[in-house]
């Protein structure tokens, strides 16, 4: 775990699980590694994680944090963010950073990793550090787009929705 946070601090992405899929990270200002990582079109965002809801922006509606922690990526007018049930060792490494931007790590439009060995030989090998925590359900978060006046799913996954 300490490997993650250094690599992380020096720039490098990092393989963390999530409680849905394993994650690609990096910290804030470093998410130029995740679109050439993935081949992701730049136009795509990705989404802050913390470990806890105190770590995200404090303009962020901390209630709404709370009803929707877990499996579910929030699309506020200013950031995507999630608040999974992470594993112990990734939550280890993400309080100790704070907050990471993260998207799952698989290459562009491919399957959503479960296991380590899933995601592709090219981003393992171009990582700083990963975290394994054994096989994961493989359903992506539940996207919910809350810049409305009503909350829209943009993409039904892991979380159920309406909560």
């Amino acid at each position: 775990m300490n490997d993650a946070v250094a690599a992380l601090r020096a720039g490098q992405a990092v393989i963390l699980p999530t409680d849905t899929v394993y994650g690609l990270c990096v910290l804030p200002g470093n998410e130029d590694v995740l679109y050439e990582l993935k081949q992701r079109d730049r136009s795509k965002p990705v989404a802050l994680i913390a470990a806890d809801i105190d770590a995200l922006p404090a303009e962020l509606d901390r209630a709404v944090l709370e009803r929707y922690r877990g499996p579910y990526t929030l699309v506020f007018e200013s950031a995507g963010v999630r608040v999974p049930n992470l594993p112990p060792e990734a939550a280890t490494v993400v309080r100790a950073v704070g907050v990471v931007a993260a998207t799952s790590a698989n290459l562009s439009g491919g399957p959503d990793p479960r296991r380590v060995e899933d995601i592709p030989e090219e981003i393992r090998a171009a990582v700083g550090a990963f975290v394994d925590a054994g096989e994961l359900p493989g359903t992506p978060s539940t996207v919910i787009d809350l810049r409305g006046d009503e909350p829209i799913v943009l993409r039904h996954g892991a979380g159920p929705f309406p909560v």
